[in-house]
């Protein structure tokens, strides 16, 4: 049984964050066998992800048999990740954290993360190439910020016995060599255009890559030496990171969830639920009609994959015009913007009709992206978030707003508001700004010093939800 005893409100548990020189080494390969070998030995893991990722913490909450939610310092703020980390730590073995792009990129970055609350750090690092060279650059990690600890090396795609050889013979001895991983196809997790693929289309393959990475990790003896670090000390944030008042009880969100909508933070379900919203999922693609609902929610994904599928479900989109004909509270979230378009094209050339709520065209453009952290300056209230897409919209209304960029002063996405639809690019992190998102679904009488004034429910919310 863990061991929960507090000093001073803290609780100590043994936890490292996964970091790199790069993006594309392996964190997430890594992360994933990490947590399944541990997990096979009937340890309780508890595994982060850092920065704005949907698909990577789905990936792992199935390896580590946990949720897994996001820890960003700009997006989610200092308390947020102290008491996310303060509760995992509770009922956790071992804390992994799984770094964004290099450790020291962006602002703030991985090993900004890492340093504010001590966590050592292991380097991932694709030593595909070369061989004492991986040495030098873990040596100029080590030594770049006196403020970070790294704990070691796991090279990955590592060629040979004769290749880990030399590698760790050239490494300083304040970074040991933990483990090689092989260079191996088997290993490594498949991958599209905007990252990897969702775990729940492949999640019978994912479980065969796991259990084999975790074989190889545990041959290492890499479990014994995680489990034996010397606890991290985690304390819980102050008192007023505490819950919001029950802004949104007694009203139902209809959430879309399914292979087409599919990139919802966790933390924003649960905050929903803590305001007290009762959720309520349905399909786009299979589902004949839109639940009984007071609110809807179109969250990203992959609509580009699915548009002939959208577009043959009629009666579904006819719910929902009417719905919006109706006044409900509406929040299209980039792929949920394209659905609420006249039209998408997709990777195929295939032209389909959409929703039609707003005017123009969706189109998928190549490689070609956008993506970064931007605010959104709502009506209701600013809402930190991100933006990631490859397709653009084009014959769009006049937005009533752009996001705000975090460090250029460009117009960021743009805000399209329509009867009470909200549609944009960008991906809202609900926590950042939870009175403003009550009001976004429509709890428009949220006053500042919290209360909620009485208001009648749009639609009869008591009616038994579908599936």
């Amino acid at each position: 049984m863990k061991d929960t005893s507090t000093h001073e409100n803290a609780v100590s548990c043994p936890a490292v964050f996964v970091a790199a020189p790069a993006s594309g080494q392996g964190k997430t390969t890594v992360t994933a066998a990490l947590a399944r070998m541990l997990r096979r030995r009937g340890r309780v893991v508890r595994v982060f992800k850092t920065g704005p990722d949907y698909l990577d913490p789905r990936v792992l909450a199935q390896a580590s048999g946990e949720p897994v939610d996001q820890l960003d310092l700009w997006m989610a703020g200092e308390a947020y990740c102290r008491q996310r980390l303060f509760e995992a730590a509770r009922e956790a073995d071992l804390i992994l954290v799984e770094g964004a792009m290099g450790l020291f990129d962006g602002e703030p970055s991985s090993a900004d993360l890492a340093a504010l609350f001590g966590l050592p750090m292991v380097i991932v690092m694709d030593v595909k190439g070369m061989a004492q060279t991986a040495a030098a650059l873990v040596a100029g990690l080590a030594g770049f910020r006196d403020d970070v600890r790294i704990a070691g090396l796991i090279a990955n795609a590592c060629g040979s016995q004769r290749h880990r050889e030399l590698i760790e013979a050239a490494l300083p001895a304040s970074v040991p060599l933990l483990a090689a991983m092989p260079r191996d196809p088997a290993l490594a997790l498949p991958e599209r255009h905007l990252g990897l693929v969702q775990a729940e289309e492949i999640r019978d393959d994912l479980e065969a890559r796991f259990d084999a990475g975790a074989e190889a990790l545990a041959a290492e003896g890499l479990a014994e030496a995680l489990l034996g670090l010397p606890p991290v000390a985690f304390t819980p944030a102050p008192s007023e990171a505490a819950a919001p008042p029950a802004w949104l009880a007694g009203r139902t969100i209809a959430v879309a969830r399914d292979a087409a909508f599919s990139f919802v933070y966790q933390a924003n379900l649960d905050l929903l639920e803590r305001m007290g919203a009762r959720l309520c999922f349905f399909s786009p693609l299979t589902d004949r009609a839109l639940p009984a609902c007071d609110a809807l929610w179109l969250p990203g994904g992959y609509p580009e994959l699915h548009a002939a599928g959208l577009a043959a479900n009629a009666a579904l989109r006819d719910d929902i015009r009417r719905a919006f004909a109706a006044d409900l509270p509406i929040l299209a979230e980039c792929g949920g913007l394209l659905y609420c378009l006249e039209t998408l094209t997709d990777q195929q050339d295939e032209t389909h009709a959409m929703l039609g709520l707003l005017p123009g065209a969706g189109a998928m453009r190549g490689r070609r992206g956008c993506q970064g952290m931007q605010t959104a300056e709502l009506p209701e209230g600013p809402v930190r978030g991100h933006a990631h897409h490859r397709s653009q919209a084009s014959g769009t209304p006049a937005p009533i707003a752009h996001g705000r960029r975090q460090r250029h002063p460009a117009p960021g996405e743009a805000i399209y508001r329509s009867r009470r639809l909200t549609a944009s690019y960008l991906h809202l992190f609900f926590p950042d700004n939870p009175a403003a998102v009550a009001r976004l679904f429509g709890a428009d009488a949220v006053e500042a010093d919290g209360c909620l004034s009485p208001q009648a429910s749009l639609t009869d919310s008591t009616k038994e939800c579908q599936a």
